[in-house]
């Protein structure tokens, strides 16, 4: 096989992970010390394993709250009594004083630990949504993982055509399960309102077929995509469309195109 052919296999993906025998392992890499672009492919796996492999694990305290009351109870007992002196008033009124001291301090308490549960709970919010998205990262890796990993997948290259020539894609398309999945990690990021659309081509006559949308790109960390099944697709293609999609490609923003 020449170098497309071995990149267009899958057998390199499959070399990364450590899946092949010791024979193809050993030309594998004897042509990566050969071959710069069989190597370039070996290292671009690699990051892209990296990338898929990180997630987010959220700091968590381990320090308890105690529970706070929510309210407090004060009684008072008022007794009428008769003063007899100047000086039995004044002690009465400054008891009285002292009482709505006390309840004025307490007051301002009750509301300092009213603000203290409403942060405590903002708080426990917020970590709630971190572990939820974490658990929704890790999945997401997970099966990006899964689906290089797949040796039953047809794996197609798309190479960037002439509006973007560095960019990249490649498709994963199991023809037993019917699924497809698209690894975007190399196509740049589409400006605001517009969205990366998925074709999958005949090509006697040329006939397109969208098989999906790469929605929220920029949310996406792993860059892997899930589109719908291509029956009795020829090659793929990708274009830059505005956001919800085209009837038919746009050729003038054909970023990717690879034959199946």
């Amino acid at each position: 096989m020449n170098n497309q052919e071995y990149i267009e296999s899958g057998l390199l993906e499959l070399y990364v992970f450590g899946l092949l025998d010791e024979t193809q392992t050993a030309e594998i890499s004897r042509l990566s010390q050969t071959e710069p672009q069989i190597q370039a492919e070996i290292v671009s796996i690699e990051k892209a394993i990296i990338n898929l492999s990180e997630s987010m694990s959220p700091f968590l305290s381990h320090k308890n709250y105690g529970k706070i009351r929510e309210a407090l109870l004060i009684k008072h007992k008022v007794h009428d009594i008769k003063p007899k002196t100047n000086i039995f008033n004044f002690i009465g009124w400054a008891a009285a004083a002292a009482l709505l001291i006390g309840i004025g301090v307490q007051y301002i308490s009750l509301q300092n630990k009213n603000e203290q549960i409403e942060q405590i709970t903002a708080n426990n919010e917020k970590i709630n949504n971190e572990l939820i998205q974490s658990k929704l990262e890790n999945q997401t890796s997970q099966t990006a993982v899964a689906v290089l990993r797949d040796t039953a997948n047809t794996v197609v290259t798309l190479a960037g055509q002439e509006v973007s020539p560095k960019s990249q894609a490649k498709i994963y398309w199991n023809k037993q399960s019917k699924t497809v999945y698209v690894d975007a990690s190399k196509l740049p990021t589409p400006p605001k309102g517009m969205e990366y659309q998925v074709w999958s081509l005949k090509l006697d006559p040329l006939t397109p077929t969208s098989i999906g949308m790469l929605q929220k790109f920029e949310e996406n960390g792993t860059k892997i995509f899930k589109v719908e099944n291509a029956t009795e697709a020829q090659a793929f293609g990708i274009t830059l469309e505005p956001a919800g999609g085209s009837a038919t490609p746009t050729l003038e923003q054909l970023y990717t195109l690879g034959k199946a």
